[in-house]
Parts: C-alpha cells; structure tokens; sequence
C-alpha cells in the first residue's frame, strides 16, 4: 500500500495575489498543468504563509515590515487544488492578530482544509493532524522557530515556536516518538532559519537529524523562499510556491519545486520534484531555460549532501536507500 503526498512550500496570497483574487477570483492562481500535478496526489499540504480573513489590524512589532492578509475566497483556491492540510507554524500566521487568526482557521475548515502548527492555546498549537489515504496514516506535525512573540500559551493564540538554536526539545521528541509507535508515518512541516539563503544552517542540519532521530520518516522545511537541497529523508527548505515578491536575480526566489512524495508504512520511498515558475500571482510549471536552472541547481545542492539526483519526464527524482531486507 502506498500513498503519494504533495508538498509544496511558503504560499502567499495576500497583498497583490489577494488584489488578483478580489479581481478575477481564486481559480486562476495555478496552471493546469500545476493542478494536474496535484491531481496525481493523494493528499496535498503547504505552507500558509498569511491569516485568511477580513478582520484584524496589523501586528504591531519593532521591526516588523511586512503584513500579509488573504481574503476569505482565498480557501478555495487552495480547496481547488485539493489541499487537505497546511501549517500556519510561520512568521504571518498572526499578522493581523488573534480574531484573523480565528478566522483563519474557521475559512479553511469550511473549505475542508485542516491545519497544524497554531491554534487558540499552547496545546492545540502542537497538536497534530492525523490524514489517511490509501491505507496509509500520516501524522502532521508543524512548527516555527520565529517569531518568538507568535508564540502561542496557555489560553494564547499563537504558533508552535520551538528554540531549535537549542535543539529540538524533549517534548516535540516525544510527541514524534508516540505518532510513530501508535502506527502513524511521521511528517514534519518546521518553518526555520533567514529568508534568501543558499543552504540551510547548521542548527538547521542539526536539528533536522534529531527530528529524524525521534521517528520523522520525512522532514519538510521551509522559510528561505529559495529551494535547498534534500538530504534524506530531509528536505531542507521547498522554496515559494505563490506570492508577489520581488525577484533575487541570484537567487531566482521566482523558481521552485512541487515535491510529490511516494510513502508506504514504513515510510518514504521516492521523491519526485515538479519544476515551477512563479510568475506576479501566478503558478505554472517552469520551461526551457528555467526549467535548466532549476535542475541543475537542485543537483547541485543535492550532492552537497551526498544525495543523488535523476531526470524522469521533466521532474527531478529521488529514490530512497533501499529498506531493510532488499537489494
């Protein structure tokens, strides 16, 4: 039995995709050759990078420059493309405060869409989504190590903000452990380090070993809005897959990947990379010189970490090391 899974990374649909939505509609965002890719899923998350709401007022914080907003239609475009999941464990969930937040979670859960990584108190903040499909169970699993004054408490809305700079705490270590002995594939969604780096930290490194060490059969982060390379079962960093950010000629924060994820019980056996380009508040599926760009610099980071690389119709493949008992 097995599943495949759709992951993809920081999704904006505030500020100018929330114009593009208020004057066309939420159905245009995506190519069909994006939804196609998706429609080969079984289950699809992402990371919410906005609150979806029409209320609130902007976060008030020293330093703190942008605030991203999506309006309520915004759920169904992310129902369109068959999300069942997302993480709002980011630097935006409570950009315009607890009552969008709350709406947040009211609009997503109308439009059939479940989240982790916030919520009303500290414990459903950490609390984790169970999703199954073809046999398959898979416990979601999402946090943030900034901002720390997203934080949620006791009684507090807020994020689940774990110090990773520290490690990974004892508790998230053992939620993990408990998942995966209960029968669950465990999927980490950590939202960590600076935007527009090239590779992740060593903390990162570091604590993406330990989150796998507790039981994680596949660690997908995201933060840097640039995609990094996968050190299995890690992926450091999926890069941005909607927004109307402006554009790091170097960095090329306009190209990025869909991973589409095969897992059985036991947990991921192949990955395969759906190359994309992000054009002003829209998402199609990267060509020609882009598509070049794309692959040969997630080969190259990819064998920083000694994993390899294959091209297979257009996408960018992964295979697992072979699983006890085989070849």
């Amino acid at each position: 039995m097995t599943v495949t899974v759709a992951l993809a990374g920081d999704t904006m649909l505030g500020r100018g995709v929330a114009e593009e939505i208020a004057a066309s509609g939420p159905h245009g965002l995506f190519s069909a050759g994006v939804r196609e890719a998706f429609a080969e899923a079984d289950l699809a998350l992402l990371n919410l990078e906005c609150c979806v709401s029409a209320r609130g007022r902007p976060w008030d914080a020293p330093g703190k420059p942008f605030h991203f907003r999506a309006p309520p239609d915004a759920a169904g475009a992310l129902a369109d493309l068959g999300v069942d999941c997302v993480t709002l464990a980011n630097n935006h969930a409570l950009d315009y405060g607890p009552d969008a937040l709350e709406d947040t979670f009211q609009h997503l859960g109308g439009a059939g869409i479940r989240v982790v990584g916030a919520g009303a108190g500290l414990e459903e903040a950490r609390e984790s989504v169970a999703l199954e499909a073809g046999g398959v169970r898979v416990a979601v699993v999402g946090i943030t190590d900034h901002p720390s004054d997203f934080a949620a408490a006791p009684g507090r809305p807020g994020v689940a903000h774990v110090e990773l700079e520290k490690g990974v705490p004892e508790y998230l270590a053992d939620q993990i452990r408990r998942l995966r002995q209960g029968g669950d594939v465990v999927l980490v969604l950590p939202h960590w380090g600076p935007n527009m780096i090239q590779e992740p930290l060593r903390y990162v490194r570091r604590a993406a070993k330990e989150l796998v060490d507790a039981g994680a059969a596949l660690v997908a982060g995201s933060s840097a809005h640039v995609f990094h390379g996968v050190a299995w079962p890690v992926v450091f960093d999926m890069g941005d897959f909607i927004d109307d950010y402006v554009v790091d000629e170097m960095l090329r924060n306009d190209l990025g990947l869909l991973f589409l994820v095969t897992f059985d019980r036991t947990g991921p056996s192949r990955i395969e990379a759906v190359p994309l380009r992000l054009g002003f508040c829209h998402t199609g599926l990267a060509e020609d010189a882009d598509h070049r760009w794309i692959a040969e610099r997630f080969t190259r980071a990819c064998a920083a970490f000694g994993t390899r690389v294959t091209a297979h119709r257009g996408r960018l493949v992964i295979d697992g090391p072979p699983r006890a008992g085989g070849s």
